[in-house]
C-alpha cells in the first residue's frame, strides 16, 4: 500500500487516518452533515476528537442518524435512554445542547433556505486558506460563534465553531506537505 505525506495529528490510528484521507477538509454542502459535525463538535468539548470519531456510529444510531426533526422533539424519556447509552458521550449537557442545537438548525434552515446557506456566509461562500500556524480560533470563528449563540445554539464556543469548520471544509487546515493540501477534495 502506497503511503502519502499526512498532517501529523492524524498520525498513529487508522480511524484517524481514514478520516483525514476522506473526510477532514472536504467542503461540506449536505445540511445534515452539517448537523452531525456540529453536534459532534460540541460532544468533543474536553475531550479528544478520537474519543469522539470512535462513537461516531454510536452516535448516528443513538440520533436518528442526525434528523434534527426527529432530535427537536425528543422528550425526557429519550434523553434518559441517551444518557444510558454507551456507545455515546453521557454527558447530560452535551445531549439536551443537541435537542436545543436541532431546534435552533431548523430555525435557521427555514430563515435562509438551508443551514448550508445560513453558515457557509461567514466564509463568503467559500473555502479558505488555512494560515501556516494553525489558530485555535479565529475572527471569523468568534463571529461565527456569537451568532449561534444569539440563535439559541449550545456547546459553539470559538474553538469549537474553528473545529467545526476545518471538519467540513470551511477553511483549508491541511499541512502545506499533507497530500490532501492542495485539492481539500476526495
Amino acid at each position: 500500500m502506497k503511503t502519502f505525506p499526512r498532517c501529523a495529528w492524524c498520525l498513529g490510528d487508522p480511524e484517524y487516518i481514514r478520516y483525514h484521507d476522506e473526510e477532514w477538509g472536504v467542503p461540506v454542502h449536505d445540511d445534515r452533515l452539517l448537523f452531525e459535525m456540529l453536534i459532534l463538535e460540541g460532544a468533543q468539548a474536553g475531550l479528544s476528537w478520537l474519543t469522539v470519531l470512535k462513537r461516531r456510529e454510536g452516535y448516528r444510531k443513538a440520533f436518528d442518524q442526525f434528523d434534527a426533526k426527529k432530535i427537536a422533539r425528543y422528550d425526557g424519556r429519550k434523553v434518559k435512554a441517551l444518557l444510558d447509552d454507551p456507545g455515546i458521550i453521557r454527558n447530560r449537557l452535551k445531549v439536551i445542547s443537541a435537542i436545543e442545537n436541532a431546534k435552533a438548525f431548523l430555525e435557521a434552515q427555514k430563515e435562509f433556505g438551508s443551514f448550508d446557506k445560513f453558515i457557509w456566509r461567514f466564509v463568503g461562500g467559500k473555502p479558505l486558506a488555512g494560515l501556516r500556524d494553525v489558530p485555535a480560533r479565529t475572527e471569523i470563528s468568534d463571529a461565527m460563534s456569537r451568532e449561534l449563540k444569539k440563535r439559541g445554539f449550545k456547546f459553539v464556543g470559538s474553538t469549537i465553531c474553528y473545529a467545526f469548520m476545518q471538519a467540513v471544509g470551511m477553511v483549508n487546515d491541511h499541512a502545506p506537505d499533507c497530500f490532501r493540501a492542495k485539492s481539500g477534495k476526495r
